[in-house]
């Protein structure tokens, strides 16, 4: 299934080069970094905790789970009265009903530039208009995409509380934010904004502790040895991976990263 959003980060090309990571099976799945869910859609889990700290994209879900219908026929009316002058309006207002708030989201994300998701300070998405005026896709399935919340518990929360809570046997996919474009270089300084590195030890602990209580661990990180030194010390295995990197406002600067991997407890359950 394809992820109804476009997400910077999001992980459309690990399900599409990297399942043999995945596990066969597992109980509960559980993704604290939710984005556009590219492996939650994948896999399909009978149960499921998704949950991110950004409150707009939490809600984008729950109103497809609540209404899928409702959010199809607002985002058929975005699409209608899609323009310049409209597309501002719809930026500026802050609607309260999950079903508004998902159409409002999924609009933006397919008409703002590049598909970014960024917020100013007072936390109001200030992102440009784009180029691309489509708001409804062929590959748009909400309905199905309702039917695969219905057993999930969205959230709006911070990772290391919905890590905290896996046991035996559960999968915990976390890909939190950074940016490989400075693997080595001015590593922390780059992705300090995104994700600090107190987070970054804050994740990498809550992981630790799962993995000791049973669940299965796949994480996604920069490939930086700063970050492979804080999963290695603590015991996890970790592999380095290739992806296209698409954010580039140039076409021509758009190249392959390297990204880690890290994993725990999949030995004998990965994918052939």
């Amino acid at each position: 299934m394809t992820p109804f959003l476009k997400w910077p980060g999001g992980k459309r090309w690990f399900v599409a080069n990297h399942i043999e990571l995945l596990p066969k099976r597992f109980n509960r799945y559980i993704e604290p970094f939710l984005g556009s869910g590219s492996v939650f859609f994948y896999l399909k889990p009978k149960r499921a905790i998704l949950g991110d700290s950004n409150p707009d994209l939490v809600a984008a879900y729950q109103g497809i789970k609540d209404d899928w219908v409702g959010v199809e026929q607002l985002l058929e009316k975005h699409g209608e009265e899609h323009g310049e002058a409209y597309y501002y309006m719809v930026r500026g207002t802050e609607p309260r009903k999950h079903t508004n708030r998902a159409a409002r989201l999924i609009y933006l994300n397919r008409t703002c530039f590049n598909g970014i998701h960024r917020v100013n300070l007072d936390g109001k998405f200030n992102v440009p208009r784009g180029t691309k005026d489509s708001v409804i896709f062929d590959t748009d399935d909400f309905e199905e995409v309702s039917y695969l919340l219905a057993n999930a518990e969205l959230r709006v929360s911070d990772f290391e509380a919905l890590i905290d809570e896996a046991k035996r046997n559960d999968l915990v996919f976390a890909d939190p934010p950074y940016t490989v474009r400075h693997n080595i270089n001015g590593f922390i300084k780059y992705n300090e904004t995104l994700f600090s590195w107190k987070d970054q030890i804050r994740l990498a602990d809550a992981l630790a502790r799962a993995r000791d209580r049973g669940a299965k661990i796949v994480s996604t990180n920069a490939n930086n040895v700063l970050v492979q030194k804080l999963y290695e010390v603590r015991g996890f295995n970790t592999k380095t991976v290739s992806r296209f990197s698409s954010i580039s406002a140039n076409p021509k600067s758009r190249k392959r990263f390297e990204e880690l991997v890290i994993l725990a407890g999949l030995k004998e359950e990965r994918r052939s």
